[in-house]
């Protein structure tokens, strides 16, 4: 009788051991799947087209305020929540995003005037311009202040920090390059 009660703990402690092993292979990808979405891939979130004033810096009309803006592109398959993430210019002007999730494979366009948010447009409240329509760069970061991407458009010439066309990168901030206004150095930036 003493051989059978040594087994029988022997076996349970098998059973045991089976079942949390087939609970840890499936609930392993549901994690790692949560995890996937809540940290996505930096490069799946770019800012994609730009539209900067189109009449000069201070147009102050709510009409002429929309009609600047920057989009915002996930281009991964899963939604990221935006909460917290901002988009600069290069004088500091600064929108965050509150309560907003980007669908996978989906944009948002970020206007500079009043209006109401939507799925596919959001409103920074602002009653003056922000993008330079001559030379700016808009800036994303995501909510630990990381940077995202970052897209310049204009002329090189001085950037109101001191900076002319010929030093290619912004004092202060180690060896970042911006794009300029050449489309074909999309992407070409060194962070």
């Amino acid at each position: 009788m003493s051989a059978s009660v040594s087994v029988t703990p022997r076996r349970l402690t098998a059973a045991a051991a089976v079942a949390a092993a087939l609970v840890g292979a499936v609930a392993l990808p549901a994690s790692a799947a949560d995890r996937a979405s809540a940290y996505p891939d930096r490069a799946q979130v770019v800012i994609g087209d730009v539209q900067s004033s189109l009449h000069g810096r201070y147009e102050r009309s709510n009409l002429a305020l929309n009609r600047e803006w920057v989009d915002i592109t996930n281009n991964g398959r899963h939604g990221v929540n935006l909460s917290g993430w901002t988009l600069s210019d290069r004088d500091g002007n600064t929108y965050t995003f509150r309560n907003y999730w980007l669908g996978g494979r989906s944009t948002v366009r970020v206007h500079t005037g009043v209006g109401r948010d939507s799925s596919t447009d959001v409103f920074q409240d602002r009653r003056f311009s922000v993008w330079d329509r001559d030379a700016d760069t808009a800036t994303l970061r995501n909510d630990h202040g990381r940077f995202i991407d970052a897209e310049s458009w204009g002329s090189r010439r001085d950037d109101h920090r001191g900076y002319r066309d010929d030093d290619r990168h912004f004092r202060g901030e180690g060896d970042r390059h911006y794009r300029g206004d050449d489309p074909s150095h999309r992407g070409d930036h060194r962070f």
